[in-house]
Parts: C-alpha cells; structure tokens; sequence
C-alpha cells in the first residue's frame, strides 16, 4: 500500500539548474492551487497515507505553503526539500507552520559558498526547533568536490544520517560505490532504487502538472484522472518506470506493476 508520498507544489524555482529534472525555472508558473492540494493530500491521508513530502521547484516560492502545512499538523509527516535561498525571508512562516523535517539541498558542491551556506541554514533550523537534514547531489564528473563537501558537513556535526546523498540522473550518474567513495565508506542514506532501478509498492511521486509516477525522477508519468486516492491508485495501476539514471546504455524499461492495495 502506498503510504508516502512526495508532491511537487510548484515549478517555479530561482536557481534554473540546467539539469533539473523537470525543468523547474524562475518563469514556470505550473503550480497546484492550495484548494485542490489540500482536497487530494486529505483524501490520501485519510486513506492510509502517512507521509507526505512537498518539493517543487522551489516550495518555498508557494505562498500556500504554510497553510497547507499547517493544516496538516497532527495528521501526517510532513518534510520538504528547499534550495534554502528563499529561507532567511520565510524563516518565521516556516517555524510557525512546523514541518516534521526539512531537507537543503546541495546541488554544486563544488561551490564552497553554496555549501557554507547550507551549513549554517542547517545549525539555524535546528536552533529553531526544526528537525534538519541535507541533500548533497553526486555527479560523477564531480566526485572530489562532492568528498570534499561531505567532509566539511561532516565537520560541522551533521551526522550521516541526516545526509542524503543522490547521485545524479539522467547523464553523468556515479555508481553505488563511486557515492560509498564519497563518504569516505561512511554509511549514507540515499534513494531506496540506489541498487536497481525498481518502483517501491509504498513510495508515489506527483507532479506539479498532477501526473504520477513511481520515481521522482523517471518520464514514465500518468495524469491523475481525479485529485483523490482513487485517482491516485488509478494512475499507478499498471504504469511502467522507465530508468532515470545513465549507464551507458540509454533509457530502458523495467517490468510493468501494479500497485498493492493493502
């Protein structure tokens, strides 16, 4: 049974990665209205969803964040992942609605100012009483900054735990063990299909333009046919996963699933 699930509130972000994997931009104005979200993550919720991770774009560029999680205190997990350059204007909105995590993202470590200020909105958040953590993007190319961050992370007294460490998809996409040299061999938390690309029965991701896929990152995606549990059971049922990552062989398709429905 689908018991998590990750939203993409908006596509509207400031930071324009040339990789991102939906194409997310200062100019999008793809976004969900707060109605119709609210309406599809209490539906779910009700109907054994237990965790719900907002994402985007940029959600901190949703202005409907706030309420939305706070509507939702009490009722499920609820995480999101931020660039952090929206943080220092929304720091107070974001204490007062109290997200059980929140994820910074590190997607150039080799800039050392991105990462020093990740670094710092870290420590803040957890000085403000936000359970905090970082996401620290892996390409291969790229492998000795990305070390290099994961030291100065790891001197700063953010635990392992609290990395999550991705590599990247599409092109330029370091193996499991590249990521594990990373470290250092330290134990790191990562995608649950770091192995094998492969859909998890209990994980669903949705899209800012309300399709459904099975990864956050793979093109294989179905429109969810009503903003509800139905719908979003509908969409899963028999969709495919075509693999997100590079290795060498160019985009494929794993076996066609059907959900679990508990």
């Amino acid at each position: 049974m689908v018991d998590r699930i990750s939203v993409e509130v908006t596509r509207r972000c400031g930071k324009a990665c040339t990789f991102c994997y939906n194409a997310s931009g200062p100019a999008s104005r793809l976004a969900w209205s707060p109605e119709e979200l609210l309406g599809f993550v209490d539906d779910c919720v009700d109907h054994g969803v237990r965790a719900v991770s907002f994402g985007g774009g940029e959600p901190l560029l949703w202005p409907p964040l706030f309420e939305v999680l706070a509507s939702l205190r009490g009722r499920c997990f609820r995480s999101l992942t931020t660039n952090g350059l929206q943080l220092p204007r929304h720091l107070d909105a974001l204490v007062q609605a109290a997200p059980d995590k929140v994820h910074v993202s590190i997607h150039f470590p080799e800039d050392a100012e991105e990462v020093a200020r990740v670094v710092r909105q870290v420590r803040l958040l957890q000085r403000r009483g936000l359970r905090s953590g970082v996401n620290l993007l892996v390409r291969r190319s790229a492998r000795p900054q990305a070390a290099a961050a994961w030291r100065v992370l790891r001197a700063a007294g953010i635990d392992a735990a609290r990395i999550v460490v991705l590599p990247m998809r599409g092109h330029d996409t370091p193996t499991p063990r590249e990521l594990l040299d990373v470290t250092g061999g330290e134990r790191f938390a990562s995608m649950s299909c770091l192995g094998g690309c492969a859909r998890s029965p209990r994980f669903a991701s949705i899209g800012a333009d309300k399709t459904v896929a099975w990864c956050s990152y793979t093109q294989t995606r179905r429109v969810l046919p009503s903003l509800d549990h139905a719908g979003l059971l509908a969409a899963l049922d028999g969709l495919g996963l075509a693999f997100c990552g590079d290795d060498g062989t160019g985009p494929r398709m794993v076996a066609q699933s059907t959900p679990s429905r508990g």
